[in-house]
């Protein structure tokens, strides 16, 4: 049984929130490669923003400078007003949240903001990865929020993206339209109307389960990583980590992750893209098949592989992206034999068991759903 909640009233203040235009405050949570980067681009288009972190002194740069330097597709000098590692002194008064964290993060982020959350603040993922907007709205109700908050999943992260110091990032490249979700999905027009005013680049998505089967960093990352396990170890990611990572072989070994999840897709009646095709749609990349059109992605160039194969793409995307697409598939009796092989060579690699600790059916609060049942939760709320 899933918690309903009132929105009555909510609409009314999302368009309050939208017509503030440049007033509107935003808190960045998270100063990584993505955060550093959002939260000066933020400052730099003229918007009040607050950083969160949680480790405190990475923020004394920012602090120190008042703001954050951006480079790269934007350039320039944009203000932050307060960094803070006190959760509740950063959300506080502010109409949009964008967590920029590590997936794995996400579930505690909701605990602690639970107690402060406000009614009407939308709090963006980004990106949710697989299930992200489910797992979040579980940590609330289990930590008895009863703030009426909009979560919202993103797709995917908007930049592509790299700190290069505690205060100033490198944003290669914002892509051209990423898909965003409200939860309830009814919400995401009124939402849009809130965060276009900065990012135009966000536009609809269906509803949270298309933009958590969207999630190409489930078929681009773990497999890439682990199949380059000796040049990444041999030469501490000094290569080029999509356009000489892959090969026609490994390209295989993606496009069978790729078909599963568009399996997955299909039984939970979603329409979505092929990696193949976002790739067009996002970075304008065309090949005949998915390894050549990852070698015609323009933006992939200058973006080295991971020094060490202990890194997110295995410690985030196979918990937070693969586990939960092959607990979903398996609810739904869907066969995920690529995705199930990738979490046990991830599992050999890191001696780690990926299935105990990602995220299940059971903490994305869906277990024993149908497929109506579920589609009901995301569109209705």
């Amino acid at each position: 049984m899933v918690k309903k909640t009132d929105w009555s009233g909510i609409l009314e203040h999302l368009e309050r929130v939208a017509a503030k235009g440049k007033d509107m405050v935003w808190c960045i949570a998270g100063a990584g490669n993505g955060g550093i980067s959002m939260a000066g681009h933020l400052g730099l288009l003229g918007f009040p923003v607050q950083i969160y972190n949680r480790t405190d002194e990475h923020l004394n740069a920012i602090r120190w400078y008042k703001g954050i330097e951006v480079e790269g597709a934007v350039s320039g000098f944009g203000p932050v007003r307060l960094a803070t590692s006190r959760i509740g002194e950063a959300i506080a008064g502010t109409d949009v949240i964008m967590i920029v964290t590590p997936s794995t993060a996400h579930y505690g982020l909701g605990t602690l903001m639970a107690p402060f959350l406000e009614d009407g603040q939308i709090v963006v993922l980004n990106p949710g990865r697989t299930g992200g907007a489910l797992e979040f709205r579980a940590a609330l109700d289990r930590e008895g929020c009863t703030a009426r908050v909009v979560i919202v999943e993103a797709q995917t992260f908007i930049y592509a993206s790299r700190m290069i110091s505690r205060n100033k990032g490198h944003i290669f490249r914002i892509k051209n339209g990423v898909p965003v979700s409200a939860l309830p999905s009814f919400l995401t027009p009124a939402v849009l109307k809130v965060i276009d005013v900065a990012f135009p680049q966000f536009i609809a998505g269906s509803n949270v389960l298309a933009t958590s089967l969207e999630n190409i960093g489930a078929v681009f990352h773990p497999a890439l990583t682990l199949l380059n396990a000796a040049w990444i170890e041999s030469t501490g990611g000094d290569f080029e980590y999509y356009l000489q990572g892959i090969s026609p072989s490994v390209a295989r070994v993606l496009q069978a992750i790729d078909d599963e999840r568009l399996a997955l897709a299909r039984a939970l009646g979603i329409r979505t893209v092929s990696a193949r095709e976002w790739l067009y749609l996002t970075y304008d990349s065309v090949g005949a098949d998915l390894c050549s059109a990852i070698r015609a992605t323009i933006s992939y160039a200058g973006i080295k592989a991971p020094k060490t194969i202990n890194h997110r793409y295995i410690w985030e995307d196979v918990p937070m992206s693969l586990v939960p697409m092959a607990s979903i598939a398996a609810m739904y009796g869907v066969e995920t034999p690529a995705i199930n092989l990738t979490i046990d060579l991830a599992n050999l690699m890191h001696g780690v068991d990926y299935r105990a600790n990602g995220r299940t059916v059971h903490t994305l609060g869906i277990e024993g759903l149908s497929v109506e049942e579920l589609h009901r939760l995301v569109t209705e709320g």
